[in-house]
């Protein structure tokens, strides 16, 4: 019952089947896995049936015309159009290329649709995490001055997992953050694009509208608000699909009745997690490894997990360790140098292979590079003593200043320390930048002459 040739599309020359039927082969027919995994059928073919030596654009062309004659039987039925009640919104991702503090990133857009009135909002975001979700969500809703009382999303935001039964289960920092909102959140199905159509059709819309050419700006939080800027823009200048002639704006001002009033108190999206760093002090949250120092080596860490930072505490003390921009990627150390550099005065001589050493402006490293041992360590140490109380950035500077000053006078924690304070308080004044006072008055008072010298 093996048919010798089967024919292709119409005008295509017929093509012979020489070992292989597809229908009939070990029972499959071409809506099992193996016509689904393309463009590896023909190794998928190859795999079950291992005599098939057909042709790649044939079993292509098969599959292409069932799924034409086979098209799924509900399509064929139509859809029903829905009303979205006013106040109603539908959030998904998109992702566009933008400059971000003079690199290019690819930048993930919180695209917000109100179907009622076509609103569309935009937020720019690093990633697509449950931290991430809920501030861009907060800055919509500052936005707009007000909550939707319905959000309609799916699963792949970031705000819950779908498990084998179909239920969606909500992440904690976003479940805490539906209950402070007080929101009713639906979930539908990813790849039922006609479930939102209203946001699908905004993600693109405002991604032709917004970001080409990319955009550009210093931070996340101010290529927000220039998105923001342009989405009020386009809504001025767009007309609502219900009502012909009449711009987007001015339905959604009636629109924001129906929204809910913000909380008086703000949200912190912010997810805690229990760690134990490594013999190095560092700890891994989401692939990436943060400094806790040297001192919290194999010991626990409690870690405040943020969209943009990471706050790293001891649980038995509370006091603070770290804190670093939450870095987006994956296999990326994070150091902060003032906590390497204690350690490094007790070890000095792992100062030329320290992790940190690029990190140190070449004046300074290349006098720390010339000095002895002795003189090494009491300088490590009184730049971490400075680093502790003012930062990294005064402490290096107050260094610069004492090394351009006089350099035999090398670097002690009884100078640089109150240096680095006052140049992080803006309280230090470089030599030369000091206006001296004008005496001419008293030289004029003391020898009774003027400012040529003559006698008055």
């Amino acid at each position: 019952g093996r048919p010798a040739a089967i024919s292709t599309c119409p005008g295509s020359v017929t093509t012979s089947w020489k070992r292989t039927d597809y229908r009939a082969m070990d029972g499959h027919d071409p809506k099992c896995a193996t016509f689904r995994a393309l463009p590896n059928t023909k190794h998928r073919l190859d795999e079950i049936q291992t005599d098939y030596d057909g042709e790649y654009s044939t079993t292509m062309r098969y599959v292409h015309r069932w799924r034409e004659a086979n098209r799924g039987m509900p399509d064929r039925e139509g859809y029903v159009r829905l009303e979205w009640a006013a106040g109603s919104m539908q959030v998904d991702f998109g992702v566009a290329r933008a400059r971000i503090a003079g690199e290019m990133a690819d930048v993930h857009c919180l695209v917000a649709s109100l179907p009622y009135s076509n609103m569309r909002l935009c937020v720019a975001l690093p990633g697509e995490n449950a931290e991430c979700l809920c501030h861009g969500l907060m800055l919509v809703f500052e936005h707009i001055g007000g909550v939707p009382p319905v959000i309609v999303m799916d699963n792949a935001t970031g705000a819950g997992r779908r498990n084998a039964k179909g239920e969606v289960a909500l992440t904690g920092v976003f479940s805490a953050f539906v209950a402070h909102y007080r929101l009713e959140v639906r979930f539908c199905n990813p790849y039922s694009g006609n479930e939102k159509g209203s946001v699908e059709n905004a993600v693109g819309f405002l991604r032709r509208n917004l970001m080409v050419p990319p955009m550009r700006a210093e931070s996340y939080g101010q290529l927000s608000r220039f998105m923001l800027e342009r989405c009020d823009g386009l809504a001025a200048s767009s007309y609502c699909p219900r009502l012909p002639g009449v711009p987007v704006a001015e339905v959604f001002d009636e629109e924001r009745a129906a929204l809910m009033p913000l909380p008086s108190t703000a949200f912190d999206p912010v997810r805690w997690e229990s760690r134990t760093a490594d013999k190095y002090g560092l700890v891994d949250i989401d692939s990436n490894r943060y400094l806790a120092g040297p001192d919290s080596a194999r010991s626990k860490v409690l870690a405040a997990i943020r969209w943009d930072t990471v706050t790293l505490t001891s649980p038995a003390t509370g006091e603070l360790l770290a804190e670093y921009p939450r870095q987006y990627g994956r296999s990326r150390n994070v150091e902060d140098p003032a906590l390497v550099l204690p350690r490094l005065a007790v070890k000095p001589r792992a100062w030329r292979e320290s992790s940190i050493r690029p990190d140190v402006p070449d004046d300074i490293r290349a006098w720390l590079d010339s000095m002895d041992e002795k003189t090494l360590r009491e300088s490590l140490k009184a730049i971490g003593d400075a680093c502790r109380a003012a930062g990294f950035d005064p402490a290096m500077q107050a260094c610069g200043e004492i090394l351009r000053s006089n350099r035999d006078m090398g670097l002690h924690a009884d100078s640089l320390t109150p240096i680095a304070l006052r140049m992080r308080d803006g309280e230090w004044e470089y030599p030369g930048g000091i206006e001296e006072p004008d005496l001419s008055g008293y030289d004029r008072f003391i020898t009774g002459t003027d400012d040529g010298g003559e006698e008055r």
